[in-house]
């Protein structure tokens, strides 16, 4: 069944045929599991690979001779020095440098990029572009597109018994491979893996193809989740937010460095003051003792009871073996091997610091 208010995926009758379990998320509702079960689908992801469906994602094409400029005024990015085909993870910053989305920018021609937004914040995200983009030769415009991703150490062999070319693509890479479709070779589990963006027809044609292949299987969001999570990747709005700036979320990797001390970027300002004084808390993985997973929310302490962080994800990593988190603790505690402690239901659990990501990174970098 689909929540009232939320909105629908254009495939939601294919899920419904494959015994999803629909749940609310980012204002849409969304497979979080299918028959084999969260366990499984996440297991089948690291060994084989997984089709999920995140049409929940926003692609926004940004074009003309203006484009780089409010790229590169919008983001901490040097739009212009990107070199056709490639992408590259950034942010939409406030001026008091939280971050308002992680985006993932691909340049894909000499005046043309495009843009992958988060669910909740593709609206929010298109008008802030939109905005910014008074003056400037270009246009900014959300697509309407079925966005699937196929992830997993047989992602690649899929897509080619599917008929799909994957080319040169490399990770953190992406071309227009049809009139219409996007392609890149990025993820958001950790694995080897692609999202493609297309029409409505030919994703339901490429479903199809995918399914068929005795390698690949639907996942749903809770298996997402658990991959992520032990990739040691952030989820907008819970690990990262406007009320967090790219330092204490262990992000600057992602900014150039010439503009980490210049730039002229929407927050530029604020990020520069930020970098100078060092973060207060710093974005770390934590592992608790025992079986028992911590959740968000939950407040960490030192060993005498005062407060020094909280947990923002945590769940069971079923590819670690073992319960995983992230989360904010006082720089001071931040170093892998510091021992602090989670409440759960009353029960005060060891918790200690633990280097991310939790299972190692497998993309295809060359």
């Amino acid at each position: 069944m689909t929540d009232v208010g939320q909105k629908k995926l254009p495939l939601e009758d294919l899920h419904q045929a494959a015994g999803a379990r629909f749940g609310a998320f980012a204002g849409w509702s969304m497979p979080l599991t299918y028959p084999p079960g969260v366990m499984k689908e996440h297991l089948h992801t690291r060994e084989h690979a997984g089709l999920f469906d995140i049409s929940h994602m926003k692609l926004i094409a940004v074009s003309g001779p203006g484009a780089a400029t409010l790229l590169s005024k919008a983001c901490p990015l040097d739009a212009e020095a990107l070199s056709e085909g490639q992408s590259k993870y950034t942010f939409l910053l406030t001026e008091t440098a939280g971050i308002i989305d992680d985006l993932i920018v691909t340049r894909l021609g000499p005046t043309r990029f495009m843009v992958v937004a988060n669910a909740g914040n593709a609206e929010k995200d298109g008008a802030h572009l939109e905005a910014l983009a008074a003056g400037l030769d270009c246009t900014v415009e959300p697509l309407e597109r079925v966005f699937l991703a196929i992830q997993g150490p047989e992602a690649e062999a899929a897509l080619t018994g599917a008929g799909i070319d994957t080319g040169l693509l490399t990770f953190m890479t992406g071309r227009e491979p049809k009139p219409g479709w996007f392609m890149s070779r990025s993820g958001y589990t950790g694995e080897d893996g692609f999202e493609i963006g297309l029409a409505e027809a030919d994703a339901r044609a490429l479903a199809a193809k995918l399914l068929a292949d005795g390698r690949v299987m639907w996942i749903g969001l809770a298996a997402r989740d658990s991959l992520r999570l032990e990739a040691g990747l952030c989820l907008h709005g819970q690990d990262i937010s406007e009320d967090t700036d790219p330092v204490a979320a262990g992000l600057l990797w992602a900014i150039p460095k010439p503009l980490r001390t210049q730039g002229t970027f929407v927050g530029a300002d604020a990020l520069h003051k930020t970098i100078a004084l060092g973060a207060a808390e710093k974005r770390v993985g934590l592992k608790p003792d025992g079986r028992q997973p911590v959740r968000a929310g939950a407040e960490l302490t030192d060993e005498t009871g005062q407060a020094v962080g909280r947990v923002t994800s945590g769940g069971f990593g079923p590819s670690a073996g073992h319960p995983v988190a992230i989360g904010y603790v006082a720089a001071p505690l931040a170093a892998p091997g510091t021992r602090v402690f989670a409440e759960v239901r009353g029960t005060k659990i060891p918790v200690d610091v633990h280097p991310l990501p939790f299972t190692p990174h497998r993309y295809r970098k060359g």
